[in-house]
């Protein structure tokens, strides 16, 4: 069984650094202050999120289906992980246009009750 490595502390929280690599073949050993990649600080159902959006390429129609929840609840979600990747999201949180919606609508991305709400919500 392996483990998932952890990146931040259990005391304080802080991120922590990777400072040793070794070899499971011949041993070797490297040390040096390593740093993780964006996606190792981010936690459990915020990468379990990102592999199924990942896994419908982007389309969430199919996320939505995928993991039973709401078009608005999807985006939400993934303005979650945006803003864990250290994103500021606020600046994309604008109202989407009727035409966006038409569109979407149109591509099969969401259905005609979402767009609905959707305007609702504008």
């Amino acid at each position: 069984m392996s483990y998932r490595v952890i990146s931040k502390c259990p005391i304080c929280s802080s991120k922590l650094k990777v400072i040793k690599l070794k070899c499971n073949k011949c041993s070797t050993i490297i040390e040096n202050d390593f740093e993780f990649s964006k996606f190792e600080y981010l936690g459990e159902d915020h990468l379990n999120f990102m592999e199924v959006f990942l896994k419908c390429r982007g389309n969430i129609k199919d996320v939505e289906k995928e993991l039973g929840i709401s078009y608005p609840t999807v985006r939400s979600k993934l303005d979650e992980v945006v803003s864990a990747l250290g994103y500021n999201t606020e600046v994309k949180k604008t109202a989407v246009s009727n035409k966006e919606i038409l569109d979407m609508l149109e591509k099969g991305e969401i259905s005609a009750e979402q767009a609905i709400n959707i305007m609702k919500e504008n």
